[in-house]
């Protein structure tokens, strides 16, 4: 079992950067998939970012690609999402997750671990 929580959300204005963390504990990162995802009221879950086992492939979604990069470092536990250039539509709930996987998946319910979730707003 892995636990995970995310911070490093917050309230931003349009053009900014935050940083989100996502720290896990129990079993070794390194033998999970991350990803992270994003839900908006009224909104379904959706895709964001994700990152094999070793942090050499990653893939981000079409709207935040060039804006924003995941990362991760498997000896502190812990996987990034930075954010550049924020926009008001970014305004969500963002969930990290894990999969015990060495590939990455765009598909939400292939991740079994996930955490509380962070709030960003991004005011215009």
């Amino acid at each position: 079992q892995v636990q995970l929580v995310e911070s490093g959300g917050g309230l931003v204005q349009a053009g900014g950067s935050l940083r989100l963390s996502c720290a896990a504990s129990g079993r070794t990162l390194s033998r999970y998939a991350m990803a992270w995802f994003r839900q908006a009221p009224g909104s379904q879950r959706e895709f964001v970012a994700a990152i094999d086992w070793s942090g050499i492939t990653a893939k981000h979604a079409d709207s935040v690609k060039g804006r924003f990069t995941i990362s991760r470092d498997n000896a502190k536990k812990t996987v990034y999402l930075q954010m550049n250039s924020l926009k008001p539509e970014d305004t969500a709930v963002y969930y990290c997750a894990a999969s015990p996987s060495t590939t990455y998946y765009v598909n939400a319910e292939l991740y079994n671990h996930w955490g509380q979730g962070t709030q960003v707003t991004v005011s215009s």
